[in-house]
């Protein structure tokens, strides 16, 4: 199942950023008997700062209880990801797979296996073929290059139709610092941390504290605004590495340079983020519903995801219906506070409701309006200043054949 080396690729996405290395290589994951490429290894040159968020779904997966363990010592030399199993639901073997692939991934990196991270994604509920998985391993540490990170982005990937990769730069002290990262996602998509995986990388140096705290923060502005399906994973991680290599000097709290670097990691997570829903399965159209005059921010973005959520309003969009009673319904099933006439509603730039009535409007105009791949949905509650921003897509039948086939 060998590959051919990878030619004319230039550093990008998790490589972009000075010290990393990828390769990727094909262990059958999925048992069907080809060479497609669901292996990925990403390493850094020199020890990294190390955060990462996961599922907080209580039916945790064999890697994210790895990784959270591995993560508290705070430092990582490696990171190993398969796509096409979840190793969720397998008991003992299933973590015991686990710690071979991080022992495998730790031998071809030349590191401690408690500085190497793990991450699964697939079908639930089997067993990984091992000896394979630890194959391709071993056959991918052998051509780790920086110019390999396209190619692990779309080793990663399940029923995505296209790698994600994004990069922003900072500029420290003269030094420019590079943040980087990909990440998969296309179903099973409704955050509660990230329902999907990302890594992200930095040649920045940075304390592992600071670190996690940054990421928290971005996760909460990127990942966390978005939803396909309403559903939470057993394996969502979102995990960052600071390996220091630019040469600039230490982020510390509350500085500037910190702020540089917060800020670039926020463009790339919500570039990551903006891709997935983008990609999300059966999508023909996204849509951004924007809440303003909330009594507080937890509420802004309760009523915001709960639109983004809605069948209903999901339907109504993917079919051009101009039904906003759909959208003023879920608002109001929300829980968060609202002045009804005080309430405006906005759908692709047409007022349909303001302050208690609807509005005289040609709605074969809005529909029309509705045929464009980007829909904007604002609402105003009308009780406060606080605002939030939620990302959301249509509901398709192509949607319903992807996962009425998924595991078959």
């Amino acid at each position: 199942m060998s590959l051919a080396p990878a030619v004319g690729l230039e550093p990008s996405g998790v490589t972009a950023a000075q010290g990393f290395r990828a390769a990727v290589a094909s262990a059958d994951v999925r048992g069907e008997g080809g060479v497609r490429p669901d292996l990925a290894i990403l390493t850094t040159e020199l020890p990294a700062a190390a955060a990462g968020v996961f599922t907080q779904n209580r039916v945790k997966a064999a890697p994210v209880v790895v990784s959270q363990l591995h993560l508290k010592r705070g430092v990582a030399r490696a990171v190993v990801i398969n796509s096409g199993n979840a190793n969720a639901c397998t008991g003992s073997q299933g973590l015991a797979d686990a710690l071979r692939m991080v022992q495998a991934t730790a031998d071809v990196a030349d590191c401690d296996p408690g500085e190497v991270l793990v991450a699964s994604t697939g079908v639930i509920g089997r067993q990984l073929p091992i000896d394979r998985i630890r194959a391709a391993i071993a056959e991918a540490g052998g051509r780790l290059d920086p110019a390999h990170g396209r190619l692990a982005a779309e080793a990663i990937m399940t029923t995505d139709t296209r790698p994600k990769e994004a990069v922003e730069q900072f500029v420290v002290a003269g030094v420019t610092h590079t943040v980087g990262g990909m990440a998969k996602g296309a179903g099973m998509i409704h955050p509660d941390m990230a329902t999907l995986l990302a890594f992200a990388t930095t040649d920045a140096r940075i304390a592992p504290d600071l670190l996690a705290e940054l990421l928290r923060s971005a996760v909460r502005t990127s990942f966390n605004t978005i939803s396909i399906d309403g559903d939470t994973s057993t394996n969502d991680c979102c995990l960052v590495l600071a390996n220091g290599a630019a040469g600039g000097p230490e982020l510390v709290r509350g500085s500037a340079a910190a702020a540089g670097f917060a800020q670039a990691l926020d463009r790339v997570l919500q570039d990551l983020a903006g891709q997935i829903v983008a990609d999300g399965e059966g999508v023909t159209k996204t849509f951004a519903v924007t809440i303003s005059g909330a009594a507080d921010q937890q509420q802004a973005t309760l009523a915001a995801r709960t639109v983004t959520t809605s069948p209903l309003v999901k339907t109504a969009i993917h079919g051009g219906d101009p039904n906003w009673g759909r959208i003023l319904m879920a608002v109001g099933r929300s829980g968060a506070d609202l002045a009804l006439d005080r309430c405006r509603l906005r759908l692709a730039g047409f007022e349909l409701f303001a302050l208690g009535r609807p509005t005289a409007v040609d709605l074969q105009q809005v529909s029309a309006a509705l045929s464009q791949p980007t829909i904007a949905i604002e609402i105003d509650l009308g009780v406060g200043e606080a605002e939030a921003t939620a990302l959301g897509c249509d509901l398709t039948s192509e949607y319903v054949r992807i996962n009425g086939e998924y595991s078959t």
